[in-house]
Parts: C-alpha cells; structure tokens; sequence
C-alpha cells in the first residue's frame, strides 16, 4: 500500500472530528472568533438544537474582503505570526482549523464588514468541495457566520446527534461558561425564534452578582464567598461555596485560567483539596478565574484546549490551595469589633451603636479582607474586586445582591472572622515587606550597588564593606523562625508527597515527638511500609525531603533540640535558595538595627585605602 498525501477535503473533515463534536462546537468556536475580533455584543439563534441552524453575529473588528477567502482555508489564523507566539497565547483561537473544518460539514456563510469599507462582503462555502464565492452584502461593522444543515454530507456523524433538546442543553451550558468570565460582553441566545438567554453587560459587581445569580442561582449569588487574591505574579479571583450555604451541594464548578475555561487535573485536585476539611462529601460550587503570565501556562496541550499545563505546576497548586483554605477558615471564625483596630471602613460606613462596643457596619454589601504589603496586616474593606491594592489577599462575602445601596442592617452574611483568623492568612499569604524602620516605605533605588550577583557594596563611616547576600539571607529567616516557633510554624501541603521506605524507629520517634513534629509544621504518616512527608515548613520546600527528614528523625530520636537548635537547622536549610536582591534588601530593612548592625559588623571591609595609596605611589 503506497503512501499518499491526504486530498484537502478529506483532511478538513478529518480535523472537523476534533473540532466539531456537537453544534455547541460550532457555537463556541464561532463565538470565540468573535470574542478574539474584540466584540462587546454576540448574538446566537439556532434552531433544531442547532442541527438545522446556527448563526453567530457580532460587532467585532470584522475581515476585510481580500481575506475573506483565505479566513475559511485551513491553518490560516490571524492570531500566530511567529513560533514565539505559540508560548504567550491570550487568544481563545489559534490554530486556525475551526472555520475550515465547519465550512467542510455544513453549508456556511460568512458576512463581514471593517470599520474601513463601505460595504460588506459574503463568502459561501459547502461542504467538501470547499469552492469559496465572494459577494457584497448588506452588514453593518462586524461579522455573521451561519452554519446550517450541520452534518449534512456526514450522514453517520449526523446519526450520533442526540435529541433538540440535549444538543441546546449543551449549547446552554457552553454560554453559561463563557458568560461567566466574560463578563462585558452582552450575550443574547434565540432558540426556534424564541429568546432564551439574555446576559446584559455587567459593569460593576453588582451587575455580576445578577449574572451569576442568572446562571447559578440567587441563593448561590447571595452566599458566596468572593475570593479576590494576589502573589508574585498569580492572581486568583471569583467566587466559592460558603461553608454556611443551605444546600448541600452545587453543580456550579467553573475555573478559568486566563480566560480560558479548563478541567485541568492539577487545578481540580488543588479545589478538591481546599474543599476537603470544610466541606467533606459535598459537590461544593465554585467559579473561580486564574490569572497568570501567559509565558508560564501551556495552553496547546489538547485538541479542544481543556487542559493545560503549567511550567511551575507545584507552585501554581499551592497558591490555589492555600488561597481557597484560607478563605474557607475564615468564614468559620468570630467577629472583629472596632475595639480591635483592624476594620476600615469608607464613607458609606454606618455605626450601629446596639452592636457590642460600638461595632462599625460598612453599608456596602461586600466586606474584603486585604493584605497590606506595607505592615503584613490585614484589614477589612469594602469593595472587595475595585480596592485596585496591586499585592492582595481578599476574601467577601457576596451578600443580597439585589440591594443596592441599602443599610448595614440589610448585609446577611456570617459573622466577620477573628484577628487571630486574619494574622493567620496572613502568615500563609505574606510577601516581603515594603517598609523600613520607623514606618519608612523603602526606596528600591536606595538599595546599593549589587557585586557579581552575591554582594551588596556600602559605605559605613570611612568603610567600604561587602554584604553577602547569603548572610542577609540566614538572618531574615532567622528572625522569621524565631518569631514563629513559639506558636507553631504553617506547613505547607506538598502537590506530590515524598514516600520513603520506613526505618523500624521512625514510627517510635514520630510517635514520641509528635508534638515537636507539628510545631515545625510538619505532617508525617507511615503506610505499607512507607513514610509519607505531606507537609513541611516553606523553609524546607526546596530542600531534599527524601534526605533531610530522615536525617531530622535520627537528631530527634535521642533528644529533644531546643528552639535555638532548631532555628539553626531550619535557616541552614533554607540556604539552598532566597529571594531576589530587591526583596531581600527590603528584608533587611525589616529587620531590627541591632540585627542589621550584627550584619554590617561581620561584612568584610575593603582596603580601600591602601588601594588608593598603591595608586598613588605609581
């Protein structure tokens, strides 16, 4: 059998296997399109469940005529120029198959009009023999596609097609999802000449409330948990569950990484995870948008783009875990009151003097708890998503979405959570501070001159001293362990436990040190022969658990160390990495004058003097 080269059309709907599965295919590809040419309106009309009809119009960019042809021919895509755009895609579309492989199944019509021509163009194709015709039409800016008799060359594919009402089911399902994370675009479906959707603009939160109550329900709407966090570079925001929620469960699970709705192994077992303690055997809800640098994701991965991949997988899952479980404790604890000085409230605030010691109700519907970088605290404010902080970690509730400016007394969600809940997270979600001593913002030109990567070059008196990096580095995360230890370090959940095969001690040692061994943060389990490390201190994550555990478990198995032995292991072994010269200097001007002058007092000073003096003597 000889080896031949596949004819166009036969090709086409080989790639319409992978695309077109079902109209709601055709309708995301389509609309997709549409979302990419910048469109603010899309309307869709279908008939048949969309085996008859379907037909996408919007006010986008449009396509000027000369490539109206070329827009329904395989691998042709304005979206890709180069192959370093594969790696920063932000575009729904990309590869350039979808209007081919649709035109290849049913017989479509494209019109299209640019803000630039004075008229619109239609180009028709059908079927397999793909012959294209250009003509003008009437259209104003933007495009029109329509898709009708889909399947109508492919009888056997047309066979596969379920009932009218399944195929608009799925339809319905494929715009909820679309219309929850594009929230400015207005969205209107027809179904047999009958309206059925119609999601307005959302532009402000309330807006969005009313949406999301259109597609999840007002009860959902009205529970939820509004989690808006932010760190180095990650941004998680949304809405989830509240572990208050009257039903027992939600079919409302929805997470969007850069717009793009996923079911991504990695980000499901990070939801399910955060969900697990609060919410055990309970299909918990959540709508839940990720936003990271397009450089670190993958999108290209499968044929219809439902999953990812990310380049820092690990660090990726934590973030969301730790986003998610802590925005779930928090619902759990009691309220703040004024006395504690940890409200803040803006001009719509009201004091209800009936509330303990004159407790302060903000009026606003929405109740944020934000991370501020300058102290590491965190406060309450209102609105949560329009606070514009840059590094935050927020967690709202949503309240009555339909009251609009009401009184403080109209709010419904639980109880505010506790200082001891907010310190908490904000231990889990802590950047580097921004601040010097007396309350002095740091500014990043003042750091010093930076030698070879691993020294800062400063002057002291007459002196001209090198500071190691490694040294500012050792007493940053000595003072943070110290200052830690006493109460309990956090232990940060590993996307990948560490098996190791068990020592016949080691159950006895975890067993009488068990106390000491969660105090460090640390959670040890032995099964089937195996020592399982599934949490450790953030100053073991880079470390080589498989060796470093057990090297712990020999040093604890005679004695117990004290807190200053402790802290020195843990700071030697978080050497192997620190942050960048930035932060660290920033860092540094945290730490309190005695400890910096400790530092600046074991840097090594430079002759400089001498240097000068050979110089001179030349």
């Amino acid at each position: 059998m000889s080896i031949k080269i596949l004819p166009p059309q036969l090709a086409n709907q080989i790639a319409a296997g992978e695309v077109v599965e079902r109209p709601a295919s055709v309708i995301k590809e389509l609309v997709e399109n549409s979302l990419d040419a910048g469109a603010t309106r899309v309307d869709i009309e279908i008939d048949k469940g969309g085996s008859k009809l379907i037909k996408i119009q919007d006010n986008g960019s449009g396509i000027p005529k000369e490539q109206l042809n070329l827009a329904l021919s395989r691998h042709a895509t304005s979206k890709l120029a180069t192959l370093d755009d594969l790696d920063a895609i932000l575009s729904f579309g990309f590869r350039g198959e979808a209007l081919a492989s649709i035109s290849s199944v049913s017989r479509l019509t494209l019109t299209s009009r640019t803000a630039e021509q004075a008229e619109a163009w239609q180009a028709y194709a059908e079927g397999s023999d793909m012959a294209v015709k250009v003509i003008p039409a009437a259209h104003p800016v933007g495009s029109t596609v329509e898709a009708v008799d889909l399947f109508f060359n492919t009888p056997a594919r047309r066979r596969f097609l379920k009932s009218d009402k399944t195929e608009f089911t799925h339809i319905d399902e494929w715009l909820k999802r679309i219309a929850l994370v594009r929230r400015d675009i207005h969205f209107m479906l027809k179904h047999n000449g009958k309206m059925v959707r119609h999601y307005r603009p959302a532009k402000n939160e309330q807006q969005y409330l009313q949406r999301l109550a259109q597609i999840s329900g007002k009860q959902f709407a009205e529970q939820a948990l509004a989690v808006d966090c932010e760190h180095n570079g990650l941004q998680l925001t949304g809405y989830i569950q509240s572990p208050y929620f009257e039903a027992n469960s939600s079919d409302t699970q929805y997470f969007y990484v850069n717009g793009r709705l996923v079911r991504d192994r990695l980000v499901n077992h990070a939801v399910r995870q955060a969900f697990a303690q609060q919410l055990e055997g309970i299909q918990v809800g959540y709508v839940l948008m990720l936003n990271l640098d397009p450089h670190q994701v993958d999108v290209n991965v499968h044929p219809a783009k439902h999953e990812v991949r990310f380049h820092e997988s690990r660090y990726v899952h934590d973030f969301i875990l730790q986003a998610l479980q802590s925005a779930l404790s928090q619902a759990e604890q009691l309220p703040l009151t004024s006395e504690e000085g940890c409200l803040a409230v803006g001009d719509d605030a009201q004091v209800d003097e009936g509330y303990g010691t004159q407790a302060i109700k903000p009026s606003l519907n929405e109740l944020s708890v934000r991370h501020d970088r300058g102290n590491g605290a965190l406060s309450w404010s209102a609105p949560t998503i329009q606070s514009g902080v840059r590094e935050r970690a927020s967690v709202a509730y949503a309240g009555d979405y339909s009251n609009r400016g009401g009184r403080a007394d109209s709010y419904r969600g639980p109880e505010l959570p506790s200082q001891a809940a907010l310190n908490n997270y904000a231990q889990l979600m802590t950047t580097p501070n921004l601040r010097c001593h007396e309350d002095k913002p740091v500014d990043a030109k003042a750091m010093p001159a930076v030698l070879a990567g691993k020294f800062w070059v400063i002057t002291e008196a007459d002196e001209l001293r090198l500071i190691p990096f490694s040294m500012v580095a050792d007493e940053v995360a000595r003072s943070q362990i110290s200052s830690k230890l006493s109460s309990g370090l956090v232990g940060q959940p590993l996307l990948m436990p560490v098996s190791i095969k068990v020592d016949d001690d080691w159950q006895e040692t975890i067993a009488q040190r068990e106390l000491l061994i969660r105090k460090l943060g640390i959670e040890l389990t032995i099964r089937l022969g195996q020592l399982i490390i599934k949490k450790v201190p953030p100053y073991l994550r880079q470390s080589q658990l498989a060796n470093v555990i057990p090297e712990f478990l020999q040093w604890i198995r005679f004695e117990e160390p004290a807190d200053e032995a402790i802290t020195n292991w843990l700071v030697a072994q978080s050497r192997a990495s620190f942050s960048s010269a930035v932060i660290l200097w920033t860092e540094f001007c945290q730490l309190s004058e005695s400890q910096q002058q400790h530092i600046i007092s074991e840097s090594k000073v430079l002759p400089w003097q001498n240097w000068l003096g050979e110089q001179t003597s030349e």
